[in-house]
């Protein structure tokens, strides 16, 4: 490519990240969009990072480079981001209620207009996944297979679930101490790993455990969490009590589950993965400030806009551009990083060429899925009249008695 191509591109680039800028209300708290992108991103690199698809025979079975290689366990510290982005969910649903009463709107057309924006790309998934699962039964592909390669493209559903009936909750929840389900999820792992109670209490876990970030973001929008001694309390208490379950307790060092081990921290959630999340919540509220100041910059807040507007098209497809990908690569081979065992460093190295081939498939899927993200075709055909999105809006910083705004950008 020529230089002046080069420029031109990069001009382009430019011009539309300052229109971006332009379009966005100077009030609106970037920092919120910065941290949900970055949790979103962080779940789908280590599930592109941690999940393999190998080869056995005509087979495909789910493996894990954490099983063989633990020394990679600090992947799982950094890539599993979702007590970041249930912090920011409860922050803007404790917001997004408060303003809906200010302005008179009842509770179930706030609760419909935020569950439709949740669920109405599922249905995509879903569909085409029902399809795929017929057609691959019916070409004789063996059931094993099929089962892991729809329970893999499915597995990000579970999240959606927990996240509506916390919605759901936000009423009761907007005033909830996070120290209260931290004490339900203690108590459950006490009864079933102290005291040999029942493995199905874990599952009380599921809701108790999402639920104290969930509830932190509550908190930040009542104005307790904005000073800085609150993120250093969270990060140093979070990982002092996360270090101590691991070395003493035995809870897990990864914060994913590995395939063959005993026991998961994140199947159901564990008190470990719990604490890790306040220290992982502490760290997202110190990095508000450096936050802001970086999404200033034109291209950095076009990127995180970006990915708001297909956080939920990401999220759902980042799967299938991974079983795809495996899938098309069958073609030609066992392919390593791709078909071949997760035991060694020539397969992190591979896996790393791989990850912008994953990049490219899960394009592909936005392109094609994107429209379901949008408030229907109506939603659709009012954005390409220069309409506002309803997807991402506009947030001001939060302060102690003040009922938040949204506005649409």
């Amino acid at each position: 490519m020529t230089d002046i191509g080069v420029r031109g591109i990069r001009h382009a680039v430019l011009r539309g990240a300052d229109r971006v800028c332009r379009a966005t209300p100077a009030d609106r708290d970037r920092a919120v969009d910065a941290l949900r992108a970055a949790a979103v991103l962080g779940v789908v690199l280590g599930h592109w990072l941690v999940t393999a698809l190998v080869s056995d025979g005509r087979a495909l079975r789910t493996a894990s480079p954490l099983r063989d290689m633990p020394w990679l366990t600090p992947v799982s510290w950094l890539f599993q981001t979702l007590a970041v982005f249930f912090l920011v969910g409860g922050h803007v649903a404790t917001r997004g209620y408060a303003s809906a009463r200010a302005r008179g709107v009842p509770y179930h057309r706030w609760l419909t207009g935020r569950l439709t924006r949740l669920f109405k790309p599922v249905a995509a998934v879903l569909s085409l996944w029902t399809v795929a699962a017929l057609a691959l039964l019916l070409s004789g592909t063996e059931f094993g297979t099929v089962r892991t390669l729809v329970k893999l493209a499915l597995s990000p559903l579970w999240f959606l679930v927990v996240f509506a009936v916390l919605t759901a909750a936000t009423p009761l929840l907007t005033r909830l101490n996070p120290l209260w389900p931290l004490a339900v999820v203690l108590h459950v792992d006490l009864l079933r790993f102290g005291l040999g109670g029942p493995s199905w209490l874990g599952w009380v876990n599921v809701a108790a455990g999402w639920m104290v970030p969930y509830t932190l973001g509550a908190a930040w929008t009542r104005g307790e969490l904005e000073g800085r001694r609150a993120g250093w309390v969270l990060l140093g208490c979070g990982t002092a009590a996360t270090a101590a379950l691991v070395v003493w307790a035995g809870y897990p060092a990864s914060m994913v589950g590995v395939p063959g081990e005993g026991m998961s921290n994140l199947d159901p959630p564990t008190l470990a993965v719990v604490t890790f999340g306040l220290a992982q919540c502490g760290l997202a509220l110190l990095l508000r400030e450096p936050l802001r100041h970086a999404m200033r910059r034109p291209v950095a807040w076009a990127a995180v806009a970006l990915v708001n507007l297909s956080a939920m098209t990401i999220f759902l497809w980042h799967q299938t551009a991974l079983m795809a990908t495996t899938a098309t690569g069958l073609l030609a081979g066992r392919l390593p990083g791709l078909h071949t065992r997760p035991d060694g460093l020539d397969w992190v190295g591979a896996r790393l060429l791989w990850l912008p081939v994953f990049v490219l498939a899960l394009a592909v899927c936005w392109a094609a899925f994107r429209f379901c993200e949008q408030d229907g075709g109506r939603g659709a055909r009012r954005g390409r009249r220069g309409r506002r999105s309803r997807v991402v809006r506009a947030h001001r910083p939060s302060g102690r008695g003040t009922a938040a705004k949204a506005r649409h950008v």
